[in-house]
């Protein structure tokens, strides 16, 4: 995230507390979100053709592959947070303070901040209309 978001979030959200937070918080590119329509095939091109090892699958509609440091993420329209699109994950240790920096620098939030099941989330554009889905494991 770079220094203007950071500056931007500060102006909004008027607290320098929260603003030296938000730009001292990690962001790790984790995931590429990618949309299929079938699972099955898209599963089978990515470890047939290009050797990537299934890490886990999630019934017909999301699967994750092994792409080195990076995880490759199948999804279909059920699971996917803006299908048609590729989307970045990013994780973070504060979801919903990226989400609010984001927004102010003239990103959108498409979805959340929420919890689901393992994890928080904020789906989100950045100021270009990139998807990226900030995330951060629940402790439960």
């Amino acid at each position: 995230m770079g220094t203007a978001v950071c500056q931007n979030a500060f102006q909004t959200l008027r607290s320098p507390a929260i603003a030296t937070s938000i730009m001292h918080m990690s962001y790790e590119a984790k995931m590429i979100i990618l949309s299929t329509e079938n699972l099955d095939e898209s599963i089978e091109f990515y470890t047939e053709t290009l050797g990537m090892s299934l890490k886990f699958r999630d019934g017909a509609h999301f699967a994750a592959l092994d792409g080195g440091p990076v995880t490759i993420a199948l999804a279909t329209a059920v699971d996917h947070p803006i299908p048609g699109k590729v989307v970045v994950g990013i994780k973070t240790a504060d979801v919903d303070a990226a989400a609010k920096a984001i927004e102010a620098d003239g990103g959108a939030i498409v979805k959340g901040p929420y919890d689901d099941a393992h994890e928080r989330r904020a789906v989100v554009y950045d100021n270009q209309g990139n998807g990226l889905v900030f995330y951060s494991p629940l402790n439960r």
